[in-house]
């Protein structure tokens, strides 16, 4: 839902209340839905995914970023949408396993589905299900093709990098754990790989480091100062 989120954020201001996303959605219509059931619809979704609470530690760094980084932006929305959505990051370890240039395969992305739901959800539900998810990892770059998905690697930013690396402290990660952690397996890169962007997003201000002779600090706490969990 990259566009309707886009959109949404488009037209609420930054410090708005979870009342103003709402209204924006239903009575203001900003992401042009043609019934008031499909609009009531996409907030109830927007907000399973991203959460549209200030209140939300997770949501206040996803909306503070945003802002800053807009080419990081479909990753921002990814790792918040992992963090949030049990089914869509049931799905990471397929995706992310996949070979660069490697097609996703409809019947063992179904399986991979199945394993983490059982006899849960009928199969109507698990098609739809992986549809959902396969279109969110098209949006967020990991994989491209309408109808053959093929597995693509993505860019990661200074801002997406220090989201990553702020979510893994939050599980109680430090030091090198977070560059190996599940959040900075979203982005693509090697702990070195990670390394040179970490830098940038100290020079940024996001996140303060120290590098060397063994040692291995960061600290992105200054991203957000309420310690409450998402």
């Amino acid at each position: 839902m990259l566009n309707e989120l886009t959109a949404l954020f488009d037209a609420v201001p930054t410090h708005a209340d979870p009342t103003d996303y709402t209204a924006a959605i239903v009575d203001d219509n900003v992401l042009d839905k043609q019934t008031s059931a499909n609009r009531r619809l996409t907030g109830q979704r927007l907000r399973e995914l991203y959460g549209l609470d200030p209140g939300l530690p997770l949501f206040r760094v996803l909306r503070r970023l945003w802002a800053m980084d807009e080419l990081g932006r479909p990753l921002l929305a990814i790792l918040c949408g992992l963090a949030r959505d049990p089914l869509l990051r049931s799905t990471a370890a397929h995706v992310l396993g996949l070979p660069i240039g490697a097609a996703l395969v409809r019947t063992s992305f179904l399986e991979t589905i199945l394993e983490n739901v059982g006899d849960r959800l009928n199969e109507s539900i698990v098609d739809k299900v992986a549809r959902n998810a396969a279109s969110s990892w098209s949006q967020s770059g990991h994989l491209q093709g309408r109808v053959r998905k093929v597995r693509r690697d993505v860019t990661p930013t200074a801002g997406t990098v220090a989201m990553a690396l702020w979510m893994g402290s939050l599980e109680g990660l430090a030091g090198e754990q977070l560059l190996r952690c599940r959040w900075a397996q979203v982005l693509d890169r090697s702990q070195e790989g990670l390394v040179e962007i970490v830098f940038q997003a100290k020079q940024a201000g996001l996140l303060s480091t120290r590098i060397g002779g063994g040692v291995v600090e960061i600290d992105s706490s200054s991203l957000d100062r309420l310690p409450q969990e998402y």
